[in-house]
Formats: structure tokens, C-alpha cells, sequence
């Protein structure tokens, strides 16, 4: 048997997190290999060519997130990524009204007035609190997680930082933060605005990726995590990748290779190798040792800690909080190439809202009526959709007078019931095929032609995302959003820094601090962790972030 090769650290999964560590960890001098069971790096974050002349971006589709501080240090633009904004979205009934969210703020207002000119003074109260939250949050998000049982200098380092920026607020704001974190996003929005379409708009944002319905506890944060966006220094702005959401990968995975790290796709982990009680490298599928000191895995927290590592490694009381980490499926996508634009009667002419979010609920409680669905195992009959046309912006997408159409669909479970029984396997071609007509008949309701439009479409079930992304359940956050399982207890208690219970085991993906979307900040702070407790040739922070 030829010799193992060894480097200094393997990341196990080539998502955006784990280029993102494997980045600054090459960048900090160490030999660095990502190995990635697709054929291509980025996990939910890729584009691909399903019908030709339409690019897809197949599971995450915005660019909302990704902190501007990652994209600096490594340098994205150089490496091809090129964000563009867009500002505003719409969402449609049935009657032929409709709602126009512009981010520019007189027009803002002035479409609120002609719904509700009583919520134009609650849609302000609602702003400024959503934006005192992420006033708050947003400086968390590249730190680590203190934990508050712990006596580390590091820990009480961190938990100082944590209670001053509380004691900052003062105590009516620190009981609003507290408050907001814990309540849900349909109590939170009735607190400000009276219009159900209006509330219904705001609110989607409050379940997306989420096992939870609008007056589930726990849903207001799930919305702030969607405002932390920075695009251009605008915050909560969002904007689309130009070529997709590869482009974001692809740069990652530049800054990498820039900085002498190497990519293997095709190579999927079987096992973590454990040798004296430590990591040692990793087997893949096939046989084939790769030697490392320290593996970092970009996998979601069950699929590393209970799939990968050899029974006995771990603690039983570990492995018992890492079973109950919730990972629940709730999300489907629908990728749709469309050979004209679609046309939306209620609205005069090509206005610049529709090159945004699109929706066609109407109340929260159609909307808690489709989670109501999830919660018996069916799609909903009348599922939330977040509906955007990069084409409009993005010409590259699509073919000359062509677009294409991104769908991110609520909800649609994992274990989908029939007779009585519910079981994954249940997601067979029928079942998909319905999933799809549900949308497509809301969709149509407010766009009349759309059917007749489409060349090409493909849904994937959140069983589809597991099993070609790597995520359980097909959850998109690697674990849900909710207060029990941020901070300190992401993804366990006692456990929030990266780091495991396996000496030379870390976890850099969103099962960590600060959690899901294509946000880079856990593969960040991983690597920080890392290199901290190396010790790499007397490196400080500071020195860690100018490497």
C-alpha cells in the first residue's frame, strides 16, 4: 500500500464555509486540501447549466449575507465575484392588488399610504427596531461564541463583550432584544402594521429555511438573520451573484488556490480517522487515506459527529445533544428556464420592483395555514414562494429575451406522509409533480400566462437537497435559527467554538455560530479558532486577519 498523503489540514466538504476557512488557513501558511464529494465546490452555492443557455443557481439563490469583512480579506473581487443589487420585490393577490417594497424610502412610504396611511408610522416603528437588533447582532456575528459555564480567559473575554453591548442598550431596549429573540414574527409584525398583504410581505422573511410557522416563537430572529445583509455598505440590501450563486464559490475557492491550498472534488468522506484519541485525517469513499493533524469539517453537525466519526470517539452525552440538535426539512426549489418575461397585470408596465422578491400570499394566516400542512407531513396547498428573475439583472443567466426563475418554496417536508406513514422515500416523481403544480397555480393566479412560458423546470425536495448537497434533511441552515440554538448552544452546549470533543476535530460549517446562509462568518471564525489554538508561529488575532 502506497503512503498516505498528509497535509496540515483537511476540510471535509467544499461549501462556502469550508473555502472560506480552508482560504485563511492556506493564507496563514498551512498546508491546506478540501475534498468535496461533488463534481463541483460550493455546496448549495453553485450554478449549473441544467437546460442550455440557462444557468441555475440550483439551491441558494441571493446574495444577501456574505459579510463584506471575509469578502475584503480575501479579495473576492479580484477573484471574479461581482454582486448586483437590486432594490425592491412585490407581493400579489388574487384580486389584482398588490404591494411594492422599494428600498428607496419616500416611494417606500408613499406605497404604504396608498394601502394604509396608518402603517406608514408603524413601518417605521418596525424599521428602527429591526434595526437596533441588527445594530446589536451584526458585531457577533465574527466572534466567537462565549461559553458561559466556562472560566477560560477567551470565554469570560467574550461574555464581557456580550453583557456590555447589553448593558449599551439599556434596560427597556435589552428587554425589547430579549423580547425579539424569542418571539414570533407574526406577533412582532402586529405590533406595528395593521395591512394583512403588507404583514405578509414582511413576514416571509420570518420563515424561510425554517420548521416553524409565522406565530411559531423564535421566527422574529429568523427575520433579523435575514436583514444582517451588507451589500455596498447598504444594510439588509440584497443583490444576485453575477453568473449565480457559484460565482461566490468559485471566488472562495480562488482566494484558496491563490494562497496555495488544494481542491479535490469528486472525493467524498466516509470516515474521520481517529488515531491516540485524536483526528488524524480522513478515508473517502473508495479506501483512499488522506493524513492531517486537524480536520475541519464543513459538513452539518449530525453528519459529522454521527455519520463520520468511529463509534466510541466521542462522548455518549455529546453525541446525545447532537441528536437533538433540530435539523428539519421544511424548504423545496424550483429552478424554471422561461422563454419570455413574465407579466404581472396588476402592475403598469416593467417596473423596477419586479427584478426583486415576488410573492403571492395574503394574511399571515395563509400562511400559517401552509405550515399547518408541513405539520402533518404534506406540502402545502398553497405554499409561500420567494420568487426572483436574475435575468432581469443579471442578462448573463439566460438566453436573449429569455429569463430564468428562482423559487425557494414553504413548506415542503422531509418526510413526506402517506397512509399514515411518513417516510422520505415518499418523494417520488408524482409527488414532486404536485408540489410543483401548487406553485405554479399560485404563481399563475397573479401572473396569467406564466405555464405557457416555461421551456424547463426541475424541483428539488428537500430529500433531492440532502442527497446532492450533503445537507440532513435538506435543511439550508445546517440546523434551525432558533433562540435554543444560537450563541453558546449552536450547536451544543459547552461546545459553540468550533471545536469538539475530538481533539484536532473542528466544525466550520453553519451548524456553528452564527449559523446558516451563504454568510462565510462560521468558516471565518473557525479558522481564527484554529489558528488561535495553534499558535502558528505567534500569531495574534490581528496578525491572523492581515495574513
Amino acid at each position: 500500500m502506497s503512503q498516505a498523503r498528509s497535509y496540515d489540514a483537511i476540510i471535509a466538504g467544499g461549501g462556502h464555509n469550508g473555502l472560506t476557512a480552508g482560504a485563511y488557513l492556506a493564507r496563514a501558511g498551512l498546508s491546506v486540501l478540501v475534498v468535496e464529494r461533488s463534481d463541483i465546490v460550493g455546496g448549495a452555492a453553485v450554478s449549473r447549466e441544467l437546460e442550455p443557455g440557462w444557468t441555475y443557481s440550483n439551491c441558494s439563490y441571493v446574495c444577501s449575507l456574505l459579510r463584506p469583512e471575509v469578502a475584503r480579506d480575501l479579495d473576492l473581487a479580484r477573484h471574479g465575484l461581482q454582486v448586483i443589487p437590486y432594490t425592491g420585490g412585490a407581493s400579489f393577490t388574487k384580486g389584482g392588488e398588490y404591494f411594492a417594497y422599494h428600498h428607496d424610502q419616500r416611494a417606500l412610504e408613499r406605497e404604504i399610504a396608498r394601502l394604509s396611511p396608518r402603517d406608514v408610522e408603524g413601518y417605521e416603528r418596525f424599521a428602527r427596531a429591526v434595526t437596533r437588533q441588527c445594530r446589536f447582532v451584526r458585531p457577533l456575528l465574527l466572534r466567537s461564541a462565549p461559553d458561559p459555564a466556562s472560566f477560560h480567559p477567551r470565554d469570560l473575554g467574550e461574555l464581557l463583550f456580550l453583557l456590555r453591548r447589553l448593558h449599551d442598550l439599556g434596560e427597556r431596549e435589552m428587554g425589547e432584544a430579549v423580547r425579539f429573540w424569542t418571539a414570533s414574527v407574526g406577533d412582532f409584525l402586529d405590533g406595528f402594521i395593521e395591512h394583512p398583504l403588507i404583514k405578509a410581505h414582511l413576514a416571509g422573511s420570518g420563515i424561510i429555511g425554517t420548521g416553524l410557522g409565522v406565530y411559531s416563537p423564535g421566527t422574529a430572529y429568523v427575520l433579523l438573520h435575514h436583514y444582517m445583509g451588507d451589500l455596498d455598505g447598504a444594510i439588509g440590501a440584497w443583490g444576485f451573484a453575477r453568473g449565480g450563486m457559484g460565482a461566490v464559490s468559485a471566488a472562495l475557492a480562488g482566494a484558496l488556490r491563490a494562497a496555495g491550498g488544494e481542491i479535490r472534488v469528486n472525493a467524498e468522506v466516509e470516515r474521520i480517522l481517529v488515531k491516540d484519541g485524536a483526528a488524524a485525517g480522513v478515508v473517502l469513499k473508495g479506501g483512499e487515506e488522506i493524513r492531517a493533524p486537524l480536520v475541519a469539517s464543513n459538513m452539518d453537525a449530525k453528519r459529522t459527529f454521527l455519520g463520520c466519526v468511529e463509534p466510541g470517539a466521542l462522548p455518549d452525552d455529546f453525541l446525545d445533544a447532537v441528536r437533538r440538535f433540530r435539523i428539519r426539512g421544511s424548504s423545496a426549489k424550483l429552478n424554471i428556464a422561461l422563454d419570455g418575461p413574465p407579466v404581472f397585470p396588476a402592475v403598469k408596465g416593467e417596473a423596477p420592483f419586479l427584478s426583486g422578491d415576488l410573492h403571492a400570499s395574503e394574511s399571515l394566516l395563509e400562511l400559517e395555514a401552509a405550515y399547518d400542512d408541513w405539520k402533518e407531513g404534506r406540502f402545502s396547498a398553497a405554499p409561500y414562494f420567494d420568487m426572483l428573475i436574475p435575468s432581469r439583472i443579471d442578462p448573463t443567466m439566460a438566453p436573449p429575451g429569455a429569463h430564468m426563475a428562482s423559487i425557494f418554496v414553504q413548506y415542503a417536508p422531509y418526510d413526506l406522509a402517506r397512509d399514515g406513514v411518513r417516510d422520505p422515500a415518499h418523494w417520488d416523481e408524482a409527488a414532486r409533480e404536485g408540489l410543483k403544480a401548487a406553485v405554479l397555480d399560485k404563481i399563475e393566479a397573479v401572473s396569467p400566462g406564466f405555464r405557457g412560458l416555461i421551456r424547463h423546470s426541475e424541483l428539488r425536495a428537500p430529500v433531492d437537497i440532502e442527497r446532492e448537497v450533503g445537507l440532513s434533511e435538506g435543511n439550508i441552515f445546517q440546523g434551525e435559527l432558533t433562540f435554543d440554538q444560537l450563541l453558546f448552544n449552536r450547536p451544543v452546549p459547552g461546545w459553540a467554538r468550533h471545536r469538539s470533543p475530538l481533539p484536532g476535530l473542528w466544525l466550520v460549517g453553519s451548524s456553528a455560530h452564527p449559523g446558516g446562509g451563504v454568510m462565510a462568518a462560521a468558516g471565518a471564525n473557525a479558522a481564527r479558532e484554529i489558528l488561535r489554538d495553534m499558535k502558528r508561529g505567534g500569531r495574534d488575532e490581528a496578525a491572523f486577519r492581515a495574513a
